[in-house]
């Protein structure tokens, strides 16, 4: 049953690369349903959906050409994925408060974690460029991530559960 959980991580990983792909652009950047898959992950996998969520996300930053951010998305995804984990593994069906909960806390620690990173490399001037960007990106993934969690049976949650 671990292997299984082992397997599913991986192809969590790919999902989360594969969404991280598809960019819808708005104007001022773009959303890309990465996060959203992540948030399928949190409720799927609860704290250990950290590996999936940063190696995906890692991943997509090194194909996307992006070398600097490959650490800080590593450590801000994972963190996304084993927060929200966190907030939805220990309700069997999480009510839509305890979604959007999870949906805010994630995009938070988005939003904060790259500011942050940005702040420190590059100033706090230019990382202020990143903040709407990455509020955009956030409110996408909170309207498309929420609804895809309630795509996911609850019988295939527990699961999968009962594997840990």
């Amino acid at each position: 049953m671990r292997l299984q959980l082992v397997a599913l991580s991986g192809v969590f990983a790919a999902l989360v690369f594969a969404g991280t792909q598809l960019r819808v652009p708005t104007g001022i950047g773009y959303i890309n349903l990465g996060d959203a898959v992540i948030y399928v992950t949190s409720y799927i996998f609860g704290p250990y959906a950290f590996f999936a969520s940063s190696i995906g996300s890692a991943i997509a930053d090194l194909i996307a050409g992006y070398p600097v951010y490959i650490a800080p998305t590593f450590v801000i995804k994972g963190l996304m994925g084993a927060v929200g984990g966190l907030i939805l593994y220990k309700a069997s069906k999480p009510s839509f408060v305890r979604r959007l909960l999870a949906a805010l806390a994630i995009e938070a620690i988005m939003v904060l974690g790259y500011f942050s990173f940005e702040v420190f490399f590059y100033g706090f001037t230019p990382a202020l460029g990143s903040v709407v960007p990455n509020l955009i990106q956030a409110t996408g993934a909170l309207v498309i991530g929420i609804p895809l969690t309630y795509l996911f049976k609850y019988r295939f949650c527990d699961k999968l559960k009962s594997v840990k």
